[in-house]
């Protein structure tokens, strides 16, 4: 399978191409240069593979939650690129990426993914692990207090996230996790979004391009329609 995944959730930037068993990634701390720099790091991963855009099987994005501007600058990018070479989309939880990251690394099974909403909140969601690939627990994704979050019952859990960072002394109180089973440095990287867009690809689990959304959690905020963005092929 071949699969390209981007992601523009927080201050960096990424994308990863996957062609088989084979991942190549860029990755760059860059706020506020989401949109000028996203489209040559996919081109410059594609040529160097010697692919072009329509020999790819699907495009995977992070679809929130996070940053609006950043999210939305990754859907559209997605759904515009796809629609170009007609190919399927597959939205991945940044939330679940972050959690992906953590099993990576760690070997995480069970995750509590955090980042920071502002506004003294999080978007938080717990994630578990089924056959190397992480999935969000029946409590779904939300936002809210660091104070608020649920806790679960599970000694070996793992935080990870900016949410971590920013509201760790709250976050350590309602869940238990302790402060050495904590990643809160650790970004969305697009080569997590690639390994969560696999395996639904793989699933049979892609959208249209034209059906695929941001996912903002936050009060209904309004998505308006994708243009159409052209990549070199």
């Amino acid at each position: 399978m071949k699969l390209l995944a981007l992601d523009t959730t927080e201050d960096s930037c990424s994308v990863a191409l996957c062609v088989d068993d084979e991942m190549r990634w860029r990755f760059q701390i860059a706020p506020r240069q989401h949109s000028e720099l996203i489209l040559p790091m996919m081109e410059s991963l594609l040529a160097e593979a010697q692919l072009s855009v329509q020999q790819l099987d699907a495009l995977a994005f992070s679809r929130g939650p996070g940053s609006f501007t950043g999210i939305r600058i990754a859907t559209g990018v997605a759904q515009g690129v796809a629609l170009g070479a007609g190919l399927p989309v597959v939205p991945v939880s940044t939330l679940t990426a972050l959690a992906q990251a953590a099993f990576r690394k760690q070997g995480a099974t069970r995750v509590l993914s955090a980042l920071d909403a502002r506004m003294n909140e999080v978007y938080w969601a717990w994630c578990e692990c089924r056959d190397g690939v992480m999935r969000v627990s029946a409590s779904g994704e939300q936002v809210g207090a660091a104070d608020t979050v649920t806790a679960e019952d599970d000694e070996k859990a793992w935080g990870v996230g900016s949410g971590w960072f920013a509201y760790a002394d709250a976050l350590e109180q309602a869940t238990g996790i302790a402060p050495s089973r904590v990643l809160p440095e650790q970004r969305v990287h697009a080569r997590d979004v690639a390994s969560l867009g696999l395996a639904a690809l793989a699933a049979g689990k892609t959208l249209p391009p034209e059906e695929a959304l941001p996912v903002y959690i936050r009060d209904n905020v309004a998505a308006k329609p994708i243009k159409k963005t052209p990549l070199a092929g």
